[in-house]
């Protein structure tokens, strides 16, 4: 338990004195209050921010990128409401986003964006929720615009500075002007930093005042942690320090959030539902499309961390041939020798998965048997006669053959 963050914390949610805050009663994070309504812009600055989101909102309305599945943007949207309530969830347009990352964002004329790499990541709905839910804390708190303001102010602090700065022309300002560049940076990453920790709070209240579980929230940054571990480790790289936070970093570090938000989760509410069994359902017909870009991003460790989570409940077809085709992407014979291993489980829970008999006959054919190898790719092209390669992998089989 990280023990400057639930001072932070507890100073936000019990009242106490100075003994306290070496050593605070840490409180449930409160659940949030009667929601106002969305927020409308005043001033001119404000205006212009509005219209410069509802412009990156038309534009992203019309990006090939945009998953129009309306089954499972009507399930993203049940979830936020399932998280922070029906009144609040009414002023929120959101975007599924086909970008393997892990990331989600809000505007401040109630755009949000939920990219598919946290679709991907996130195992519940109360995790999904999780997200989802701090993303509206940014907006409710007006944190977009607050950063504006803040940046504004820092720019123009050193505009000036600079100005000065020039007409002294001295060593001393020069040596002056770079601490006080140095000393606004890192007060707007600061600013950033606590503006996060504050949306962790009010997301965490949401998901206390729902019916969802409270817990998932730490789960998803523990979660992070061990696919960063995973993906460090295959890299060779040293084990990252996930407790040290970086000077410019804008965000607090993931053991920090992680053990914060497992402090703050109401008590009662490990016997909650998680919605684990709804979200599998809702994500189902684009776990493999998720996962094929996600292979894609060339990071065996943290992809085969990712899809070895997802077997935890029972290896799938979808996911042998995902591990398949994460394996064969490597090309050394011991793993297109494991490859075709889990391809031939693929095919063996679901002998109609094309994607599966294509990695089996590949790999056969590159570790030698060819036999074996052509029958795959022939049952392939039975079952998808007008896939894009048909006429290569066609050419491949006949070749053989000759």
């Amino acid at each position: 338990m990280k023990f400057r963050a639930l001072a932070l914390y507890a100073a936000l949610t019990v009242a106490g004195s100075a003994a306290a805050a070496t050593k605070p009663k840490v409180q449930p994070a409160p659940p949030p209050v009667p929601y106002a309504g969305a927020y409308q812009p005043q001033g001119v600055d404000e205006i212009g921010l509005w219209r410069e989101a509802d412009e990156n909102e038309r534009k992203l309305a019309n990006s090939p990128l945009l998953i129009r599945d309306e089954k499972l943007n009507a399930y993203v949207r049940q979830a936020l409401c399932n998280a922070v309530g029906t009144d609040r969830c009414a002023s929120v347009r959101i975007y599924l986003v086909r970008f393997p990352v892990f990331n989600a964002s809000m505007t401040p004329n109630g755009t949000m964006e939920v990219f598919s790499g946290l679709l991907l990541r996130v195992r519940s709905e109360a995790e999904l929720g999780a997200v989802l839910g701090h993303e509206f804390g940014h907006f409710e708190k007006r944190h977009t615009l607050q950063q504006y303001k803040a940046a504004r102010k820092g720019t123009d602090l050193m505009s000036w500075a600079a100005v000065l700065t020039s007409m002294a022309g001295t060593q001393g300002a020069y040596g002056s002007f770079d601490n006080l560049q140095l000393s606004v940076l890192g007060g707007l990453a600061r600013f950033g930093r606590d503006q996060e920790r504050e949306a962790d709070l009010i997301g965490l209240g949401y998901l206390n005042g729902s019916t969802l579980r409270p817990g998932a929230a730490s789960r998803v940054w523990r979660n992070l942690i061990l696919e960063r571990e995973a993906s460090a480790s295959e890299r060779g790289l040293r084990k990252p320090d996930f407790d040290r936070v970086a000077f410019f970093a804008s965000h607090p570090a993931d053991g920090e959030r992680a053990d914060y938000l497992f402090a703050l989760a109401a008590p009662d509410g490990d016997t909650r539902d998680d919605g684990a069994d709804r979200y599998t359902v809702a994500l189902a017909p684009w776990l493999p499309t998720f996962l094929d870009d996600q292979i894609k991003l060339n990071d065996f460790g943290g992809s085969d961390f990712i899809i070895t989570r997802l077997a935890e409940t029972g290896w799938t077809a979808p996911l042998w041939r995902a591990r398949g085709d994460l394996y064969r992407g490597r090309g050394n014979q011991r793993d297109l020798m494991n490859a075709a291993d889990y391809y031939g489980k693929a095919v063996a829970l679901d002998p109609s998965l094309p994607e599966a008999q294509r990695g089996l006959g590949l790999s056969l054919f590159k570790t030698g048997r060819q036999v074996e190898g052509k029958a795959a790719l022939q049952r392939y092209l039975s079952l998808r006669p007008d896939a894009p390669d048909a006429t290569m992998i066609s050419m491949l089989v006949q070749k053989d053959a000759k």
